[in-house]
């Protein structure tokens, strides 16, 4: 996708606080917004890759979301053993935070994860 459309989480994103502010939507509306937002920002939003190098710092490369790396095959295998292997998790999180563009993506997906929780709890409780 050229242009705005790689940026979608982003609108989808405004809907849904939009959603959580006004109160006009229902619950399942608000599952299927949060889902939307952790899908984009943890495997679409475009964010460097972070994986560890051999020199010991971290790739600056492109890549497509936080639990993506970049184009090198190294690279996702190495993010995705990050999040998979429990003493990796802090060269994981040091990616996260690397840049704003990261910590923003990070914020979104942490939220997201507590609105689809929320959401769900809202949508049992109905």
């Amino acid at each position: 996708m050229k242009g705005i459309g790689k940026y979608w989480g982003y609108l989808v994103l405004l809907l849904l606080i939009t959603a959580w502010w006004t109160s006009a939507v229902g619950p399942l509306a608000l599952v299927v917004l949060s889902v939307l937002v952790m899908v984009f920002f943890l495997f679409r939003a475009p964010v460097f890759c972070c994986a560890v190098t051999r020199d010991g710092t971290l790739c600056r490369n492109n890549s497509r979301g936080l639990l993506l790396g970049c184009s090198y095959r190294q690279h996702k295998l190495q993010k995705l053993k990050m999040t998979v292997i429990p003493h990796q998790w802090r060269a994981l999180n040091r990616g996260l935070w690397v840049s704003p563009k990261e910590g923003l993506a990070t914020l979104v997906s942490v939220g997201g994860l507590v609105s689809t929780v929320t959401s769900l709890v809202m949508l049992a409780a109905s």
